[in-house]
C-alpha cells in the first residue's frame, strides 16, 4: 500500500511541481528558494500521506504546505530586517507578507515567467537546459544526467550554478516586453528544441533515440503554446516536433538499429501525431502573416515528409525552396547543409555536390559527422564508390553515436564491389 501511495506521490509531483515552484517564485522572488520550499513539500507529502492517504486535490495540498513555509521564511526574514533596520536607524521600508501573499495568483502566468527565467540569456546553453528539465521538466538531477550521458554532479553543479547566478543577477520574474520579448522567447525556444533533438537524435551512446526526451519537450511546448497563444514561432515549434515525433516508431527496427527516411514504413508513423502538428502549423503560419519564422518554415519542411504518402511522393523542390528560405531567415553552415541535401534529391547528386564543396571551408562543420556523410551519399549516387565509402569512413570516425557508427560502416562497406 505504501509502495503505490509513493508511487500517486511521483506521478503528482512530476505533474505539479513546475506549478508549484512558479507560484513559490512569485511569493518568494528567488528559484532556488523556491525549489527548496517545494521539496520541503513533497518531504511532507511522504511522511504524511502513506499513513493519512491521498488529499482529494494533492497539488492544492502540496501549494498550501510549501506556502504555509514561504511565509514563515518571509516573517522571519522580515523580523530580521526590521532588527536590521532598528540597529542601523535605517527607514526602508520592508515588504508586506500580506501584499505578496495576496499578488500570488494567475498560475498560467507565474509558468510563463517561470520558462522565461530558467531560459534567461545569462545562463549558458547548458545551464539553461538542466534547470528548464528539473524546474519544468520535473526530472530528478539523476534522470537528466542519464538522458544527457554526462555525471550526476555535473548536472548538480550546473543546476546549482544556474540558482546563484539567476540570484546574483537579480533576474526579475516577468515576461519580457517590447523588443526583448522575441530574443527572451528564441532563448526559451531554442532550449525546448536541443532536448527534443537530443531526444530524437542522441549526440552520444549507445541508443540512435531517448524518446522520453522528445516527450519532455513536447510537453514543454505544448504548455508554452497554451500560455502564449498568439506567437507564431511557439506554434510552428509545437508543429515541428509533433510531426518529427510521429516517425519515431517507424526510426529504429528491432534491435535498435537505425532506419532512414527513405527506408521507413510510412504505416508505421502516428497519423494523430501528424493531423496535431499540421493544425498548429496552421496557426503558427495564420499567425506569421506571411513572414514566417525560422520554426514555421522547419515545421513546413517537415509536413511536406508527413503529406507525401511514399518517400517517391516527397516535394523536394519546395523543400529545397523553403530551406532557401530559411538560410535566408537564419543563415547557418547547417541549414545549408540541409539545403544540399533537398538540392541532391530535387536536382540530382551534383547540385548538392556543387553546394557540399562549398561548405568543406567553415570551420563549424570541420567535425559535424553529417557533412562527409551527405558527401558520401551523393558520391555513391554517381558512382563514385570509392570515394564515397572514405566519406562514410570519415563520417563513422567523427559521430560519438554507436548506432549511428554502425550504420555509417555497413554504408561504407556496401560501397565496395562485388567479388
Amino acid at each position: 500500500m505504501a509502495t503505490d501511495t509513493h508511487r500517486a506521490i511521483e506521478a503528482v509531483w512530476r505533474i505539479e511541481a513546475p506549478r508549484l515552484i512558479a507560484g513559490l517564485t512569485r511569493l518568494v522572488r528567488d528559484v532556488g528558494t523556491a525549489e527548496e520550499l517545494a521539496q520541503d513539500a513533497l518531504v511532507a507529502a511522504l511522511e504524511q500521506w502513506p499513513a493519512e492517504g491521498v488529499p482529494r486535490n494533492p497539488g492544492a495540498w502540496l501549494m498550501t504546505t510549501a506556502k504555509r513555509r514561504a511565509i514563515d521564511q518571509l516573517r522571519r526574514n522580515e523580523n530580521l530586517k526590521r532588527k536590521v533596520s532598528s540597529l542601523r536607524g535605517a527607514e526602508e521600508a520592508v515588504p508586506d507578507i500580506a501584499t505578496l501573499v495576496a499578488e500570488d495568483d494567475g498560475i498560467g502566468d507565474d509558468l510563463l515567467r517561470l520558462v522565461f527565467v530558467a531560459c534567461h540569456p545569462v545562463l549558458s546553453t547548458e545551464a539553461r537546459t538542466a534547470l528548464t528539465l528539473r524546474l519544468l521538466g520535473g526530472l530528478t538531477t539523476d534522470e537528466i544526467a542519464r538522458a544527457f550521458l554526462v555525471p550526476e554532479p555535473t548536472v548538480a553543479q550546473r543546476i546549482s550554478r544556474a540558482k546563484k547566478t539567476l540570484s546574483h543577477a537579480r533576474v526579475p520574474f516577468e515576461v519580457p516586453q517590447g523588443d526583448e520579448l522575441a530574443a527572451r522567447l528564441s532563448s526559451v525556444l531554442e532550449v525546448v528544441y536541443l532536448i527534443f533533438n537530443e531526444g530524437y537524435s542522441a549526440t552520444a551512446g549507445d541508443d540512435w533515440m531517448r524518446p522520453a526526451l522528445c516527450e519532455d519537450a513536447l510537453r514543454l511546448g505544448r504548455v508554452l503554446a497554451r500560455l502564449a497563444p498568439r506567437e507564431p514561432e511557439v506554434h510552428g515549434l509545437v508543429a515541428l516536433m509533433e510531426i518529427q515525433a510521429s516517425r519515431a516508431a517507424a526510426r529504429t527496427g528491432p534491435g535498435g538499429e537505425p532506419i532512414l527516411l527513405a527506408d521507413q514504413s510510412r504505416a508505421r508513423w502516428d497519423h494523430l501525431l501528424i493531423r496535431r502538428g499540421l493544425a498548429a502549423l496552421d496557426r503558427a503560419e495564420a499567425l506569421a502573416g506571411g513572414r514566417p519564422g525560422p520554426y514555421v518554415l522547419q515545421a513546413a519542411i517537415a509536413a511536406c515528409h508527413a503529406r507525401a504518402r511514399r518517400f517517391e511522393d516527397t516535394d523536394w523542390e519546395r523543400i529545397a525552396a523553403l530551406y532557401e528560405q530559411l538560410a535566408q531567415a537564419t543563415p547557418s553552415p547547417v541549414v545549408e547543409l540541409n539545403r544540399a541535401v533537398a538540392l541532391s534529391m530535387a536536382y540530382g547528386p551534383e547540385a548538392g555536390l556543387a553546394l557540399l564543396d562549398q561548405l568543406a571551408a567553415f570551420p563549424a562543420l570541420r567535425s559535424y559527422h553529417l557533412l562527409p556523410s551527405a558527401r558520401g551519399d551523393f558520391l555513391a549516387k554517381l558512382g563514385r564508390h570509392a570515394e564515397a565509402r572514405t566519406e562514410f569512413e570519415r563520417a563513422a570516425a567523427l559521430t560519438r553515436n554507436e548506432r549511428e557508427r554502425t550504420l555509417l560502416l555497413d554504408r561504407a562497406a556496401a560501397c565496395d564491389p562485388p567479388d
